[in-house]
């Protein structure tokens, strides 16, 4: 994997990423593994949240994609927020849990 999270041109696309996984595994340990580094610093940049947000607005629309996308975007502004209150791994978590209900056929299901 280089430096910016992409897989490197000469690497298997297909390999598993964590190799010592157990497909018995519980889903949420494995989140929790691949989730980002929590470490990284968010300043705080209104102009970064204003613009966040102006996408945000524009995008959503009337089907369930759009919306999810749009509430995926303010909950990375919040990142930059100084009254926000969330990290890169609730994030990446809760678009995990939306991602598997939508595979599952909803959340009815």
């Amino acid at each position: 994997m280089s430096d910016d999270g992409r897989p490197d041109a000469d690497s298997d696309a297909n390999a598993d990423s964590t190799p010592d996984a157990n497909p018995d595994t519980d889903a949420d340990e494995v989140d929790w593994e691949m989730a980002p580094d929590s470490d990284a610093d968010f300043p705080a940049d209104p102009e970064r949240v204003a613009f966040l947000r102006d996408i945000a607005d524009d995008i959503y629309g009337e089907s369930s994609e759009s919306r999810q996308v749009s509430a995926i975007l303010y909950r990375v502004s919040d990142l930059y927020d100084p009254d926000g209150d969330t990290s890169p791994e609730e994030i990446y978590l809760n678009v995990r849990h939306i991602m598997d209900i939508k595979a599952q056929g909803g959340i009815d299901r």
